[in-house]
């Protein structure tokens, strides 16, 4: 137990560690609400885009949803982190970061929004036509804000599963929680700074998770 607790549980180490590490989850939070925005955002902007129903672009979306669902998200930013400059494009380590998991998100937020936009009755497109409503207002006021909240428990469950993948930052130089704990584990010799890490992402997701749950019901009790 002895030894546990001084490899693991190592209060001056930690106490050593925790300004470092604590500066690295500034970085996890700012990546993580990044990807958050970028993912949502671009997504429902994708699932708005395949309502203009023309079968090119459709195509082409249904191609990049494909892709950055199927490629794990590692490959995805050690490709644009260490790949992309070869093309002569660019990416600070954060910024390969949040576009990378952005992407992923909106992926899979694009299905899920496309989804809920057709899970709705054809009637109410057509009342809306009936009523002399044009195709555009009756996507923006009758049909988007009800595949809205169909959409939202499942965006909010998906965007807590990718943000977590801020970790995997530390494979493109990233000095977020998990970098910051590594090099300051090295420098102490003492795994400590990792278990305190692990506190921080406890700190950061379980609110999250929370949060997620509260939306759910709240929608839940709404479409209801």
């Amino acid at each position: 137990m002895d030894r546990i607790l001084e490899n693991y549980f190592n209060l001056a180490v930690m106490a050593q560690a925790l300004p470092t590490v604590f500066d690295g989850f500034l970085v996890t939070v700012q990546v993580a609400l990044s990807v958050i925005a970028i993912g949502i955002g671009a997504g429902l902007a994708l699932a708005l885009l395949r309502c203009a129903e023309n079968p090119v672009l459709n195509g082409v979306i249904s191609l990049y949803v494909e892709v950055f669902r199927t490629l794990p998200q590692l490959v995805i930013l050690i490709f644009i982190f260490f790949g992309l400059p070869y093309m002569g494009i660019r990416f600070s380590p954060f910024l390969a970061v949040a576009v990378g998991l952005g992407a992923v998100l909106s992926a899979f937020a694009a299905e899920t929004f496309w989804a809920a936009i057709n899970a709705l009755p054809k009637g109410q497109w057509e009342a809306s036509a009936a009523l002399g409503m044009s195709r555009m207002k009756c996507l923006f006021y009758i049909i988007l804000p009800q595949a809205i909240r169909l959409a939202t428990p499942l965006i909010t469950n998906r965007a807590i599963a990718i943000t977590k993948g801020t970790a995997l930052g530390v494979a493109v130089s990233l000095q977020e929680t998990l970098g910051s704990a590594q090099s300051v584990m090295a420098i102490l010799a003492n795994p400590s700074p990792l278990t305190l890490a692990a506190g921080f992402y406890l700190l950061f997701f379980i609110p999250l998770v929370i949060a997620s749950r509260i939306i759910e019901n709240r929608m839940a009790k709404t479409t209801g």
